[in-house]
């Protein structure tokens, strides 16, 4: 099966006016300006296969969305090549134009004081959509996203979660076989979050989409993506599963032992720094030592519950962008050197 999405050494860079604070450093600056050159994407390569869901993670400027908008066709790359459905994004050819959606958490593509079924039949103008096919996607994706009734209504009187949802079914009023999500649970509460995973999963199993996740919700990830591509200052520093991301760069299990009686026992100390609070212990030990201890704790025989489990995905994602921009920083300076 050939890749859906392939993308090979892509980069693109921005020549950005460097300015020092100061009036007259801004004077300065109208007859001699200075330019620094910032690569927002080097080298990235991967591929995606049909129907995979995969999540997109970096911190704030890692190259996330510039990665996206040169897949949509919205940004040309510096250099490299990209194919998504085997065209050339930035060509902009019709046919795929009607074939992906982009989804920015932060943007909108619904007419804010019209009800959400106005946009819906513009959309339906705009990629030329037979009517009665429109009508049945239509229901198919109210039906899913629960929200029937709620079309009807000016989008400016929809919660933030009842809009996200409007605004992905304005996306895949075209039934789209790429899927582009930039942050699209963004400033959601916990229950809209949940219902936006639903919905997208059931899309992704009915209809066998291809879809690229990028979120700073580790639990979107963990309940939608079994693949994560990891980018950090530019470069890609992991491709692969989530599980392979804690072994990788989760060197420690954390240890959960509730005892009965009023405290563990005296040794428990013996075992690594842990947390008390009555007879729950709580520890951070490195994997290798693990077995062992969890031996000797059920060799006590005093034990009510016990749980071993990775730290949070959080915790490990901070780790691996604090390690690539350590990696990228040296790589940087080798670069510079004489």
């Amino acid at each position: 099966m050939s890749a859906l999405i392939q993308v090979q050494n892509l980069c693109r860079t921005y020549k950005v006016q460097e300015k020092s604070p100061g009036f007259l450093s801004s004077v300065r600056s109208l007859w001699a300006r200075k330019y620094k050159t910032v690569e927002a994407v080097k080298n990235v390569t991967f591929s995606i296969e049909p129907g995979e869901f995969v999540g997109f993670l970096g911190p704030n400027g890692a190259g996330k969305t510039t990665t996206l908008k040169m897949l949509s066709g919205l940004i040309y790359p510096s250099s490299g090549t990209a194919t998504v459905l085997g065209f050339v994004p930035w060509e902009r050819e019709d046919p795929f134009r009607r074939s992906f959606s982009l989804v920015m958490g932060q943007k909108n593509q619904l007419w804010w004081d019209l009800p959400a079924a106005d946009s819906f039949e513009l959309h339906r103008e705009v990629y030329s959509l037979e009517k009665t096919a429109f009508k049945k996607t239509l229901g198919e994706l109210t039906e899913l996203f629960g929200v029937e009734r709620l079309a009807k209504q000016p989008v400016r009187e929809l919660s933030l979660g009842e809009r996200m949802k409007m605004e992905l079914i304005a996306s895949l009023l075209h039934q789209p076989k790429v899927l582009l999500l930039d942050e699209p649970t963004i400033g959601l509460d916990v229950v809209a979050q949940v219902a936006i995973q639903k919905c997208l999963r059931d899309y992704n199993e009915q209809h066998g989409a291809t879809i690229m996740l990028t979120s700073h919700y580790m639990k979107d990830v963990e309940a939608l993506c079994a693949r994560v591509l990891v980018i950090a200052q530019g470069e890609l520093i992991h491709d692969g599963t989530l599980a392979s991301l804690a072994g990788r760069f989760g060197r420690e299990k954390i240890l959960r032992l509730h005892f009965e009686g009023t405290a563990p026992p005296s040794w428990i100390g013996e075992l690594g720094e842990a947390t008390i609070e009555g007879p729950v212990v709580q520890m951070r030990l490195d994997r290798s030592v693990v077995a062992s201890a969890v031996s000797r704790v059920v060799a006590h025989g005093r034990l009510i519950d016990l749980l071993v489990q990775d730290p949070p995905l959080e915790e490990v994602i901070t780790r691996l962008y604090a390690e690539g921009a350590i990696q990228s920083a040296a790589a940087s300076s080798k670069e510079e050197a004489p």
